[in-house]
């Protein structure tokens, strides 16, 4: 069955992404994976076919989306947050895909966060990067900021973290993607859209802007292909920020 489970698409920016995130887990090889705030599950199917897999996700309907894709795969949802994690401590790279940026005390979040993984393990994130790019797609989905990579190494190793290494990714065509982004937030659907608290957006913001269907998905990875190339020439530029950490011995 799991074979027969197709992945489903990702939007440029994550596709970008996925790119940096993969070789990671690739070099890791971790026997077990906890995702926090999985969403809708794209990225939910890939991590599922490279280890056991399991995942939190708070917002119902997402966490209903991402049930659905996973299961097949063998992998376990959740629907809650990171205190519903079962088996905590215990697993070799725990990940956070666009999700500290969502939280009003990202320190507090870190901090709890990384004793999920166990001693040795590694914690895997990815944020937006430059607090000076803040626009209204930041705003509309319920971010509360973005980060240097000065300030998430603070924050790392304020958490207890060590071994810590980050890269930028997205260059150049994260760039584009995050102008017209924050175009379309500010225009008259994106406005239509805005509405709540910060917390109330963060809910809805992983449906938001995501791709379906085999053809979607076969259009962006061709898309996005030679800019995946690109962007590891330049490491130390692009909108995103991916970081991984030790929790020491």
């Amino acid at each position: 069955m799991a074979s027969r489970v197709t992945d489903p698409p990702l939007p440029p920016r994550a596709a970008l992404r996925w790119q940096v995130v993969r070789r990671i887990v690739a070099q890791r090889r971790p026997a077990s994976i906890l995702e926090l705030g999985c969403g809708l599950g794209a990225v939910g199917t890939r991590l599922a076919r490279m280890a056991t897999y399991t995942a939190v996700e708070p917002d119902p309907r997402s966490y209903q989306v991402a049930h659905r894709r996973i299961s097949p795969l063998g992998g376990r949802v959740c629907n809650g947050d990171h205190r519903q994690a079962p088996t905590p401590g215990r697993y070799d790279l725990v990940c956070a895909f666009e999700v500290l940026e969502h939280l009003a005390d990202d320190a507090a979040a870190l901090a709890e966060w990384l004793p999920l993984v166990r001693p040795g393990g590694r914690l895997l994130l990815s944020v937006p990067a430059d607090p000076e790019r803040f626009g209204a797609w930041d705003t509309l989905v319920g971010h509360y900021r973005r980060y240097s990579a000065e300030g998430l190494r603070q924050r790392l190793t304020e958490a207890g973290a060590t071994e810590i290494r980050i890269v930028h990714y997205g260059w150049p065509l994260g760039y584009l993607l995050d102008t017209v982004r924050d175009r379309w937030a500010g225009g008259p659907v994106g406005n239509a859209v805005e509405g709540g608290t910060a917390e109330e957006r963060t809910s809805t913001s992983g449906r938001i802007l995501q791709p379906s269907g085999v053809v979607a998905g076969g259009v962006i990875r061709m898309a996005v292909s030679p800019f995946a190339v690109l962007q590891r020439m330049r490491p130390d530029r692009g909108p995103g920020l991916v970081a991984v950490a030790a929790r020491p011995e």
